[in-house]
């Protein structure tokens, strides 16, 4: 017993049982030192409990919890811990592959840089080996067969209560099942409720009668209104409603609203799912094997459908369906349109898209943690998508030179209209011009060496494969910690602006075929904001397209005076 807590006097229980409480044994009971019977009404004791100050508990039964101070505990069938629990913690996630090979151990501090490793580079075995196993260990350490209610918690209307952390501050208002899980600070879970085997990050929710099994829900992530979830990591900013997700990499704001939406054995990250978009795993010969892989920004247009295995480049626009197993890794910007059962690519076309430039915008203006563990990217110009759309131009200008008479071609089971590959280049070389002179400007390119490898984007942080390798070898080799890991990859973030210059830097000596010197690199910022200038009127005209008069249709109908039309339509819109 803690030097803050004492056991009941006998005026106390005798108090208590006047006022409908009751227990297993009195002597299991500790409480505050100014602690007072009026706290308690019609309150079932079974096992240890120890109560904090001025904690308010009724009509309720509790065993095994050590309950904070200024909690509030009401109408909660049980709430027990039976058994020695590290809540959730240890649990293991099926997340990609619903047969589990890319399977991550979840933990409290858990990151979504340190979750991709853990499914996404099952080739480093050796450093998924230890991350698993550092887990593993975490979990075991932190197991004890007392549930925790921290301070300032509020638990009202609950049926089920079984194992489970309640940090700070959280609120729990009509759950019907709640175990073997961690309910983080300032975390709501609400009515009818069930999760099982989950950890809940600070200021996340789980609402309106959502289920969630084997789950990680990240810092400010909303699941709402029925939404059904099994082997699924959600990480910062996710808002998911409605639907249902299964073995899903849930990136940073990651978006489904709809009901008959399904996100299925993929990753996804910064991606918005339209009604009724659909993925399939299997085909129906060796089980539910396969994966998708939804790069950055991502759009699935209402009713849109894809076969995996397949992978989109970021800000990719997938519309119709897709059964041909496409990887277009390479080429972002880009809309996949279904034709006659075809996926026709179209490179570069959502640069001039006033959405993808709304998009990018709103991301970090709706990012509202404050531990902010998992460590994102916001830039729209960055060395992962900069090096994407060089490779793009490569492989365009490739299939041109190849046959210069072709209508069209075929490019990693898609197909490309010859008419399409002109402006397409000229769009990628635009952005890429664009990209250098952002970089450029936003760090210091002297400060830091690029180490000349492809930038990959982990789950929201863009880094150097060759840096990421470099953090891979140390893990596997067992000189970094959970804690180490994390720390370093944030060390890493904080670089950022300084690496992307240098790499910035590193692609402009090498398309210059000399190491550029300050005038250059000034005249390079002063051509990239003509063009930034440019690409910004490009998409300001398919905003005000999309805000025009031919868009008037169905406005103020009631009345045939086209003024009276056209005043309903600017004042709503």
């Amino acid at each position: 017993m803690s030097d803050n807590r004492r056991i009941l006097t006998s005026e106390e229980r005798a108090s208590l049982e006047q006022r409908g409480c009751s227990a297993v044994s009195w002597d299991d009971i500790t409480v505050s030192l100014d602690f007072r019977p009026e706290q308690l009404r019609n309150v079932r004791f079974e096992g240890r409990t120890e109560i904090g100050s001025r904690t308010r508990i009724s009509d309720s039964t509790i065993a095994n919890y050590i309950i904070g101070n200024d909690c509030h505990i009401d109408d909660v069938l049980r709430m027990e811990c039976r058994r020695a629990s590290s809540f959730g913690e240890g649990v293991g996630v099926a997340a990609v592959n619903e047969n589990g090979g890319r399977t991550a151990i979840i933990y409290r501090e858990l990151t979504s840089q340190i979750a991709y490793i853990m499914t996404m580079m099952r080739n480093r075995s050796e450093a998924v080996k230890q991350l698993l196993s550092m887990a593993e260990r975490r979990a075991a350490e932190h197991a004890s067969t007392m549930g925790i209610v921290e301070d300032g918690s509020t638990v009202v209307g609950a049926r089920f209560i079984r194992e489970v952390h309640i940090e700070a501050g959280a609120t729990i208002e009509g759950a019907s099942h709640l175990e073997n899980g961690t309910v983080g600070r300032n975390a709501t879970v609400g009515i009818d409720v069930r999760a099982k085997d989950f950890i809940m990050d600070n200021f996340s929710s789980v609402d309106g009668a959502s289920s969630i099994e084997r789950c990680f829900v990240g810092e400010n992530t909303k699941i709402a209104n029925g939404f059904t979830a099994v082997d699924t990591l959600f990480f910062a900013n996710c808002h998911c409603e409605n639907g249902e997700a299964a073995s899903v990499f849930a990136g940073p704001f990651t978006v489904s609203h709809h009901k008959s939406s399904l996100l299925i054995a993929g990753i996804f990250s910064f991606f918005n799912a339209g009604s009724g978009t659909n993925q399939s795993n299997h085909l129906f010969k060796s089980g539910a094997v396969h994966q998708a892989v939804h790069q950055r920004g991502t759009k699935f247009g209402s009713s849109a459908y894809v076969m995996a295995p397949s992978i989109e480049g970021p800000y990719t626009v997938v519309l119709g369906r897709h059964t041909r197993h496409h990887d277009t890794q390479d080429m972002p910007y880009s809309y996949l349109v279904e034709e006659d059962g075809h996926t026709l690519l179209m490179p570069a076309l959502s640069l001039k898209s006033y959405g993808t430039i709304r998009d990018i915008e709103k991301w970090k203006s709706r990012d509202k943690r404050t531990t902010k563990r998992d460590n994102i990217c916001f830039e729209e110009f960055n060395p992962f998508v900069t090096g994407k759309m060089m490779r793009g131009v490569d492989a365009l200008t490739r299939l041109q030179e190849r046959d210069p008479e072709a209508k069209t071609y075929s490019y990693n089971r898609t197909m490309i209209r010859a008419s399409m590959i002109p402006r397409s280049i000229k769009l990628y070389n635009s952005a890429i011009a664009a990209s250098l002179g952002v970089m450029l400007s936003m760090g210091d390119y002297t400060k830091h060496v690029y180490d000349h490898t492809e930038w990959i984007d982990i789950a929201g942080q863009y880094l150097p494969l060759g840096t990421t390798e470099a953090i891979l070898k140390r893990i596997a080799a067992g000189e970094l910690d959970l804690e180490g890991i994390t720390r370093e990859l944030h060390e890493w973030h904080e670089r950022y602006d300084d690496m992307a210059a240098a790499y910035a830097y590193d692609v402009l000596t090498s398309l210059m075929g000399h190491a550029p010197s300050e005038q250059e690199v000034a005249e390079t910022i002063e051509a990239s904001d003509n063009i930034l200038k440019r690409m910004r009127e490009a998409t300001e005209a398919d905003r005000v397209r999309d805000a025009g008069l031919d868009m008037m249709v169905g406005y103020g109908y009631d009345f045939r005076d086209e003024g009276e039309q056209v005043a309903d339509f600017l004042n709503t819109r």
